[in-house]
């Protein structure tokens, strides 16, 4: 379950060894240090990772969105496989987006693997719709990606919904 000592704060270069070893652990080390360090490094770029109540510098998981135009692309999220169905990726999810309604942004999209269902699951819960499918866009099994989108960050229905997932989620989204 989710502990209300657990921290979700932006991250920085200095966070790069953490990077790292949790791509490992969730991508088998797909990006580099250089592609994280660009992500850190932009300015449209808005990347958090969530930190054990334990060891604050065990990251256990990461979300990051560009903010282009009037859009959140959703780039990443992912947590430590360890800690997989304990509600961490919902709360990634949760301070993405509310980063993205705080800039004003009206809509976030994201490309998903065509079989990672607990994913699409939790995006759908959120709103996100499917748009579309990329043919062969990962490249490790050439597997397809859903396209999904959520087209009313800003709009009053979804941000009363927001509010009451926001606040299930307690204190542990500082």
């Amino acid at each position: 379950m989710i502990s209300s000592d657990l921290k979700i704060q932006s991250l920085t270069r200095d966070n790069l060894t953490e990077l790292l070893e949790l791509d490992k652990a969730c991508f088998n080390g797909l990006w580099t240090m250089e592609g994280y360090l660009r992500e850190l490094e932009s300015p449209n770029s808005h990347f958090f990772g969530l930190f054990s109540p334990f060891n604050d510098s065990e990251l256990l998981g990461m979300g990051c969105f560009w903010s282009i135009l009037e859009e959140a692309h959703i780039t990443i999220l992912a947590v430590h496989p360890e800690y997989h169905g304990q509600g961490l990726g919902k709360a990634l999810l949760c301070v993405l987006l509310q980063t993205a309604i705080d800039l004003g942004l009206e809509r976030a999209t994201l490309e998903v693997r065509d079989s990672n269902h607990v994913a699409i699951s939790l995006y759908q819960k959120f709103g996100f719709k499917t748009a579309g499918k990329r043919r062969g866009y990962y490249k490790d099994n050439n597997e397809d990606a859903l396209i999904l989108w959520l087209s009313e960050l800003q709009q009053p229905h979804f941000l009363k919904n927001f509010q009451q997932w926001h606040k299930k989620l307690g204190n542990i989204i500082q």
